[in-house]
């Protein structure tokens, strides 16, 4: 008998588990979604390709004759910006300058690019012949602005708004709600659309401080550039916050609970931090995917952030992610202002 009430408590614990939407998420159905969006990113048929660019001039189709006949590369030939800016955003493992002798440009902290190189001299080697090697030398990319931690910071700000944005609106909502605080303010005169509005409004309060803690930080100790203007990457900010508060509260506009609400975050914001290119490039991702992976609001806040930090690129050229947040949060606004209940 005094193991009766340790398997009574055990069944009953199991019980607790199973009704939290979010423990369940986390435990059961997250595992199993991340590993099939990273099998896809990082797929292989076979032996996986390397891409690698070849920077176009003199020799540069022997270069690419060579590596296609190898068979373990995807090759494209590519003029001197375009190597430059998808080796720097990890859509090219390497890139090839050709002439006398080789040069290899790669990023030498990523590990694939390191991997690339040997590789692919070894195919070079082997085309021109054991006996009569051509002659390479490496070049490394290391400027600021074109390391992979340049590349992270953006994501990993985007990534932050994201997270801040949802659960700082959707637990305060949620928290009022099942309070009953919510339900007293009914008899305010104050319309759905104005609480709505502050709570979005609400949220750029601390947008300086939690940008400005990141960018400080990443520009004091790693040196990452923000090359674009001020107002732009201030603008990119402001609305990226708004977008996911937006988010935000469509996803707490009916749930009763936190652990309703957690669990709903969960979904809504897994497959952004899978598939938008916060840790790596998007470009992993098939063709098929691509247009679904650039309509996420949270692909279109890490492109814009790069694109001003890294290349100083003014608001006209990041037109299009700026309609995809400005699209997201108006809808998701919309939205929440027809679902929300108060009590």
């Amino acid at each position: 008998m005094s193991g009766w009430p340790i398997f009574q408590l055990t069944i009953a614990r199991v019980r607790e588990l199973l009704r939290e939407p979010e423990a369940v998420f986390w435990v059961f159905v997250a595992p199993v979604l991340m590993a099939m969006a990273l099998g896809v990113a990082f797929r292989s048929s076979g032996e996986e390709q390397i891409i690698v660019g070849v920077e176009d001039g003199p020799g540069a189709a022997w270069v690419v004759t060579a590596l296609r006949d190898d068979g373990g590369f995807d090759v494209s030939t590519l003029d001197a910006e375009d190597a430059r800016n998808r080796l720097r955003t990890g859509k090219v493992a390497l890139v090839v300058l050709p002439g006398d002798p080789l040069t290899y440009w790669f990023d030498p902290t990523r590990p694939e690019s390191r991997h690339a190189r040997l590789d692919v001299d070894d195919a070079l080697q082997r085309a021109s012949g054991r006996k009569d090697p051509r002659s390479a030398q490496t070049r490394e990319m290391r400027e600021a602005g074109s390391r992979y931690i340049d590349f992270l910071v953006p994501g990993l700000l985007g990534m932050n708004l994201m997270g801040t944005g949802m659960w700082g609106i959707g637990f305060s909502i949620v928290m009022s709600r099942s309070r009953q605080l919510l339900k007293r303010m009914v008899a305010s005169p104050m319309r759905r659309s104005e609480y709505l509005a502050a709570q979005m409004l609400g949220r750029l309060v601390f947008l300086v401080l939690e940008v400005g803690a990141l960018v400080v930080f990443a520009r004091l100790v790693f040196g990452v550039p923000l090359r674009g203007s001020i107002l732009a990457f201030a603008l990119v900010c402001a609305l990226g916050a708004l977008t996911f508060a937006g988010m935000g509260l469509l996803v707490a506009s009916r749930a009763r609970t936190i652990e309703g609400v957690s669990g709903l975050m969960n979904v809504v914001m897994l497959p952004m931090w899978i598939c938008s290119g916060i840790f790596f490039s998007t470009a992993r991702f098939p063709d098929a995917m691509q247009p679904w992976v650039h309509a996420l609001p949270l692909t279109a806040i890490n492109d814009a952030l790069r694109a001003v930090m890294l290349d100083g690129s003014p608001l006209t050229a990041i037109g299009g992610e700026l309609a995809i947040m400005t699209g997201w949060g108006l809808a998701t606004f919309g939205a929440a202002l027809a679902l929300f209940r108060w009590r």
